[in-house]
């Protein structure tokens, strides 16, 4: 039986079909697979264009979904779509999130802590160093670097995180089955090894000017803060920046020489109301993320049994009697005496006295940035 998820991908392919018609045909159909086997007049009747219903028919009558679903499985590719746990909480939280990501290698819990750094391909010395020094603090301090793979400070932002072995998501304007530019085969190698290259376009897409643009909004909607280090005037970094501030990002830029080329584009944004980043501190410092270790160890801490895991939520450092426990869990007081005992041997929970308990969150030391 077909993966559902190919039916996605089906979706994925047909040309016009954005965020927007996407949840259409979901709303109209109920399901990709119905929407994808729909008859032309079905199409019409909610609205799709006839340029977008000829481009459907073309997808449809020229692709095997088997052999696409083959191919994806064959190179290790992981399909999220908006129905998986797994698709990034913060880039669905953006308007219009893309229905479908291709990811190779891999998204995890704690890239929720992440912050995108871009600018110019065409990088100073003075760009590079701080390029280089923001991202190995970052990466050092738990939080995931994202940024676009693109030559200059992409590259070298990706390249600091993995030398500082932190987590790094490079956002392709192809599809993850390609490597732009080319000189950077080895460093996706390393990417896909310490995070993931993520793309929302088809496999088999071709590196083009026009879709670079448009991957900007997902380096922001994947971040919670974006770094811009030098841009030109005209620069796709400065896109980037927008995106940022109409998803409610912050937007930090690096001040620099008002006479360079590359640094009009990141002074210009500080006028305009972006937080000038003075030391690699200012952004931790600005997000709280200095606490960013504490969450990934709390987060490890989580309990997996269902059971526990109900409990774990319930209690905090504020003592709680196992009566009421059990009537907030609603569940049998069997069950809840026997999950606490467990919890309190694996140093979970702790007893207080007269059957009250409360969780244990111990503060781990800070990370030295």
């Amino acid at each position: 039986m077909l993966d559902r998820r190919a039916y996605w991908v089906g979706l994925n392919l047909v040309r016009g079909i954005g965020s927007v018609r996407f949840k259409a045909l979901l709303a109209t159909f109920g399901s990709p697979e119905a929407a994808w086997d729909a008859s032309p007049e079905a199409w019409a009747d909610m609205g799709l264009s006839q340029k977008v219903i000829e481009s459907f028919l073309r997808a449809r009558q020229g692709v095997s979904l088997e052999q696409v679903w083959e191919r994806i499985d064959a190179l290790g590719v992981e399909v999220l779509t908006w129905e998986d746990e797994k698709y990034p909480r913060h880039l669905k939280e953006i308007d219009q999130p893309p229905p479908i990501l291709y990811v190779r290698g891999s998204i995890a819990a704690e890239d929720d802590f992440a912050v995108a750094i871009v600018g110019t391909r065409r990088v100073t010395a003075y760009g590079r160093q701080v390029t280089e020094d923001v991202a190995t603090v970052l990466a050092r301090n738990g939080v995931t670097v994202v940024s676009g793979l693109a030559r200059g400070v992409d590259s070298i932002a990706h390249q600091a995180a993995v030398n500082a072995g932190g987590r790094t998501l490079a956002v392709l304007g192809n599809g993850v089955d390609q490597v732009y530019p080319p000189e950077n085969r080895r460093l996706a190698a390393q990417i896909m090894e310490h995070g993931a290259l993520v793309s929302d376009y088809p496999l088999g897409t071709q590196p083009d000017g026009i879709n670079f643009p448009p991957r900007n909004r997902i380096i922001s909607g994947l971040s919670t803060a974006v770094i811009i280090v030098e841009a030109g005037e005209t620069s796709g970094a400065l896109i980037t920046a927008t995106f940022a501030a109409e998803q409610g990002r912050d937007v930090f830029a690096v001040p620099g020489n008002i006479n360079a080329p590359q640094s009009k584009g990141t002074n210009r944004l500080i006028r305009d109301g972006a937080q000038p980043l003075l030391s690699p501190q200012d952004v931790l410092e600005a997000l709280n993320m200095t606490l960013v270790t504490e969450h990934h160890l709390a987060r490890a801490a989580l309990p997996t049994d269902p059971v526990e895991r109900r409990l774990f939520e319930l209690l905090s450092q504020e003592p709680m009697h196992v009566d009421e426990i059990r009537s907030q869990a609603d569940m049998p007081i069997e069950a809840v005496s026997a999950a606490l005992a467990m919890m309190e041997l694996k140093g979970m929970v702790r007893q207080v006295g007269g059957m009250n308990y409360v969780s244990v969150r111990e503060r781990p030391e800070s990370y030295e940035v």
